[in-house]
């Protein structure tokens, strides 16, 4: 992050018909990040390459945010109080809110990479904490909250889609289990409390009608980042996506399968529909 800016933005020519954010597919890592885990080890935590997945996107109308910096680093997927004080060198200077993802080592900074797979040897200093969250997570969001403000004012209402990408089986730390097998694609909106039911209908219908199998809301519902955008009366229409990793990636090696460029004309393809049935107007949406 040489020249201190924490994500990348790509988008069209003109308003963008809809947003997307990839904000677990960073992998450059600092220089100063003392993990004990190897460096393979520590990509195992990235939803690896989904901005590479999500670039053709771009031509068919959609913007692009992504994080530059690893999930493993700093969770941009969390609530910035979801910490886990015993993980800290001192007390912290706010109330902390630590969720179910904090109690299974997945906070806003993550304990582990994987069952077992510890990330950090001892506590972090209080100030390197905060320093994340002021130049990393803070950054982030505010651009998101800008391009979901200039699509909304211009178009009256906004389609936001949140990208992620899943192993391609449950483990310990996830919500459902060891040994779970996943759909291709797993669509949330928290229950329509994010969203519409036009938008998740039309990701999930594009994506079924492509051969695809999708689950809704199951094992996961939706995020910080849906729960925090979403609001469906005000014409923010937020759903997130999970990708199962199977469909484009060797797992352990962290490197593109055969399935990698299908997957990426498929995307380009559902951000085509998308792009054609977003709001277009005031009081569309």
């Amino acid at each position: 992050m040489n020249d201190g800016v924490p994500f990348v933005i790509e988008r069209p020519t003109g308003t963008p018909a809809v947003v997307y954010d990839s904000p677990h597919s960073g992998r450059e890592y600092p220089p100063d990040f003392a993990s004990i885990a190897s460096p393979l080890e520590l990509r195992w935590a990235e939803d690896a390459y989904v901005d590479e997945l999500l670039r053709p996107a771009v031509a068919e109308g959609a913007a692009l945010l992504h994080a530059r910096y690893p999930r493993a680093w700093l969770d941009l997927n969390r609530a910035p109080d979801d910490l886990d004080a015993t993980m800290l060198d001192g007390p912290w200077p706010e109330p902390l809110s630590p969720s179910e993802k904090t109690q299974r080592g997945l906070g806003l900074i993550r304990r582990f990479v994987a069952p077992g797979v510890a990330i950090y040897g001892g506590p972090l200093p209080v100030a390197e904490v905060q320093r994340r969250i002021r130049g990393a997570y803070h950054p982030y969001h505010a651009a998101l909250d800008a391009l979901v403000g200039e699509v909304r004012q211009a178009r009256g209402a906004v389609w936001h889609v949140n990208w992620h990408s899943m192993k391609s089986v449950g483990n310990a730390m996830t919500p459902d289990g060891a040994g779970a097998t996943r759909a291709d694609f797993v669509v949330s909106d928290r229950h329509g409390a994010s969203a519409g039911p036009e938008l998740t209908a039309l990701v999930v219908d594009t994506l079924r009608g492509d051969g695809f199998t999708v689950s809704v809301n199951v094992p996961y519902a939706g995020g910080h980042i849906v729960r925090r955008l979403g609001a469906p009366s005000a014409g923010v229409h937020s759903v997130q996506v999970e990708i199962n990793r199977r469909l484009y990636l060797d797992e352990r090696a962290v490197t593109h399968t055969l399935g990698f460029e299908p997957l990426r004309a498929a995307l380009a393809r559902l951000t085509k529909r998308l792009a054609a049935a977003a709001p277009a107007t005031a009081g569309n949406g």
